[in-house]
C-alpha cells in the first residue's frame, strides 16, 4: 500500500521535484524530494533505461502529490558518463546541474560511512540547498556543446600516443637492461638486435630476442599514428576557417608558443568556455593557490589541482619556454627579479605563478588581441 509522504511545509519548495543521480556501471541510484526536512525518496533502476527513468519521475510526482508539469531540476556529479545524460534531460524538460565531484563538501572524519544510497541522499540535499540560494555548496559545471567537446579528442588522442610510445620505449630499455645492455631505441633498433651479445658474449635469448621484435613493431605503429594525427591537425590549421582555428593562429603568432600549447589552449578553453574573469580561469586550469590558516598558522599547501589536468600540464611547460624565447617581457622579467636566484623550490613556485600569469594574458590576448607587455610576435605562423 502507498503511504502517503511526510515533509515539514515550512521548508518545503512547492511544486518542485528535486532529482539527484549517483551513477554507476550497472545501477543508477536516484533521490527524489520536494524540499528540506523531507525524507527523500531513494530508487534504483537499471544504468541508462531512459524509459525507467522517465517512469521513475512520473511516480515520483505521484507519491509526493506534485502536478505532472511540474518543474522537475536534477543533478548529477561530473565523470565517466559525461554529458549525454544532461543532454538528453534537457530536451526532456528538466532542469539539470553537472557538478564537479571535488568541490562537493565531505564530512571531515578520517573514517566514514559510504553507499550509494548516502551519496544520493546527500546530493538532492545539496541540490535543495543550492536552488535555495547557496551557491557555495559545490561547484557547476559547464555542458560543452556536441562539436566543443568533440573537437577535444584529436589533442588528446595526440596525448594518449605519446604516452603509450614512451610506454613502449622504457617496457624495450627495461628489458635490455635486464641483461646489462644499453642501447638507444631508434629506427635501426631490429638490426641491433641480431648484433648485440650479452656479457658472455652469447647472443640474446631467443625468447627475448622475440618480445624485443614484437614491442618495437608495436612502437613503430605507434609513431606512424601519431604523425598520421598530427598530419591531420596540421591540414586543419592550414586549410579550416572555424573560429577555434582562427584562435590557434592568433596564438602561435605569439614567439615560444607552439601548435601543441595553442591548440590545446583554444580547444579546453579559449574556444568555447564563457570565462568571466581571471580568477575564473585560474580555477578551470587548478592553478589556484590553497592558503592554509588556522589561529597563529600560516602556510600554503600549493596548487588546487582541481582544475584540467591537460591545461596544467602544458601551462607549466609553457612558463618554462616563456622565458626562454621571451625574455624581454614584462613576466619573465618579473621572474628574474622576484625567482631566478633562489634555490629549486622557489624557482618551482615562481614557474607556478608564471604559468597562472602567462595562462591569464594569453586569454587576454585571445579576446581581445592585447599582446601580452613586452613579448615578441613571430614573422611566420606555419
Amino acid at each position: 500500500m502507498e503511504t502517503s509522504a511526510t515533509r515539514g511545509m515550512e521548508y518545503s519548495v512547492e511544486h518542485i521535484l528535486f532529482l539527484a543521480f549517483e551513477l554507476g556501471t550497472k545501477k543508477w541510484k536516484l533521490g527524489f524530494s520536494t524540499g528540506l526536512g523531507q525524507a527523500p525518496r531513494i530508487r534504483e533502476m537499471l544504468a541508462g533505461d531512459l524509459g525507467i527513468l522517465q517512469e521513475e519521475i512520473h511516480l515520483a510526482k505521484k507519491r509526493f502529490g506534485l502536478p505532472e508539469n511540474a518543474r522537475t531540476l536534477s543533478c548529477y556529479e561530473a565523470g565517466r558518463d559525461g554529458f549525454w545524460l544532461a543532454r538528453y534531460l534537457a530536451q526532456a524538460g528538466i532542469e539539470n546541474l553537472v557538478v564537479d565531484s571535488s568541490s562537493i563538501e565531505v564530512n571531515r572524519r578520517h573514517r566514514r560511512a559510504k553507499t550509494d544510497r548516502m551519496d544520493a541522499t546527500k546530493l538532492v540535499t545539496m541540490l535543495i540547498r543550492y536552488q535555495s540560494g547557496d551557491c557555495k555548496v559545490w561547484h557547476v559545471v559547464r555542458v560543452p556543446s556536441v562539436e566543443a567537446e568533440d573537437s577535444r579528442h584529436l589533442h588528446r588522442e595526440l596525448e594518449s600516443l605519446k604516452q603509450e610510445r614512451t610506454q613502449h620505449i622504457n617496457r624495450i630499455k627495461g628489458l635490455l637492461a635486464g641483461q646489462g645492455i644499453r642501447l638507444d631505441i631508434k629506427r635501426d633498433f631490429p638490426d641491433h638486435l641480431e648484433r648485440i651479445r650479452l656479457w658472455d658474449g652469447s647472443a640474446l635469448p631467443e625468447g627475448l630476442r622475440v618480445r624485443l621484435g614484437r614491442e618495437f613493431e608495436r612502437l613503430q605503429f605507434l609513431a606512424q599514428q601519431i604523425r598520421e594525427v598530427e598530419r591531420e591537425r596540421l591540414e586543419a590549421l592550414r586549410h579550416s576557417s572555424e573560429p577555434e582555428l582562427e584562435k590557434v593562429r592568433s596564438l602561435l603568432r605569439v614567439r615560444g608558443i607552439g601548435i601543441n600549447a595553442a591548440w590545446l589552449y583554444t580547444m579546453e578553453l579559449f574556444g568555447w568556455r564563457e570565462i568571466r574573469n581571471r580568477r575564473e580561469l585560474g580555477a578551470l586550469a587548478g592553478l589556484t593557490p590553497t592558503p592554509h590558516q588556522s589561529g597563529d598558522d600560516s602556510r600554503e599547501l600549493g596548487i588546487s589541482k582541481a582544475g584540467n589536468r591537460h591545461v596544467r600540464a602544458i601551462a607549466i611547460e609553457l612558463a618554462w619556454d616563456w622565458l626562454e624565447f621571451q625574455p624581454d617581457s614584462k613576466l619573465a622579467l618579473w621572474y628574474q627579479e622576484r625567482f631566478a636566484h633562489g634555490g629549486s623550490r622557489v624557482r618551482r613556485i615562481g614557474i607556478v605563478a608564471v604559468a597562472r600569469r602567462l595562462l591569464i594574458d594569453l586569454w587576454r590576448y585571445s579576446e581581445t588581441g592585447i599582446i601580452p607587455e613586452g613579448a615578441v610576435l613571430k614573422s611566420r605562423v606555419v
